[in-house]
Order: C-alpha cells, then structure tokens, then sequence
C-alpha cells in the first residue's frame, strides 16, 4: 500500500455567485482536517486549497470548472470530503422557480 496517494477530479461551481467566502472557509476547513496536499486549479493557475486568500483571489465563478488534486496518505478521503461540499452545493439552496404548495 503506497502512503503517499494522489487522487483527482473535476467539479463545476454551482453556487450562484461563485465561490465567495463562506463556501471558501468550508473548503479550507474540510481540507485542513487532512494531512493530504489540496491542490485546486482552474486553467492554468493552481492554488493551495488550504489557504483562504488563494481561494478567495481565485474568482470561480458559477459554472467554471476546478481540477482538484490531492496528495499525501489521506488524499483519496480528502478529496472525497471536498467534492461533497461541491455535491451539496455547500449546503446552500439552489435558486427555484417552484413553489411549495401547502
């Protein structure tokens, strides 16, 4: 078994306005939970995910895609615990044209 993993994917920013700054704190504080390196890219420019200034200075804006990489002996649980902030949208409500009917 090899400790020292890289695991990667992809995500798209759903958030309305982008990665702002809530959404920035939950993903530092997700990857700082883990030994694993968190790389995030979007184009050509790769930023430390633990830090809250390169995340903020990033600009994802909605619908840009990122390439997460994680490094290091816990990297494939790390990664998995970022992308879920993604899937969950942070845990924020997406914008809906419905309403609920009661």
């Amino acid at each position: 078994m090899n400790p020292q993993s890289s695991h990667a994917c992809e995500v798209v920013v759903m958030l309305e306005h982008g990665l702002h700054l809530s959404p920035a704190a939950q993903i530092v504080k997700t990857a700082q939970g883990f030994r694993a390196s968190l790389i995030i890219q979007k184009g050509d420019r790769k930023i430390d995910g633990k830090s809250m200034l390169d995340l903020m200075t990033l600009a994802a804006e909605r619908g840009c895609r990122l390439r997460l990489e994680a490094e290091g002996e816990d990297a494939e649980q790390a990664l998995k615990a970022v992308v879920a902030l993604f899937e969950s949208n942070f845990g924020l409500v997406l914008p809906s044209n419905s309403q609920a009917s009661g």
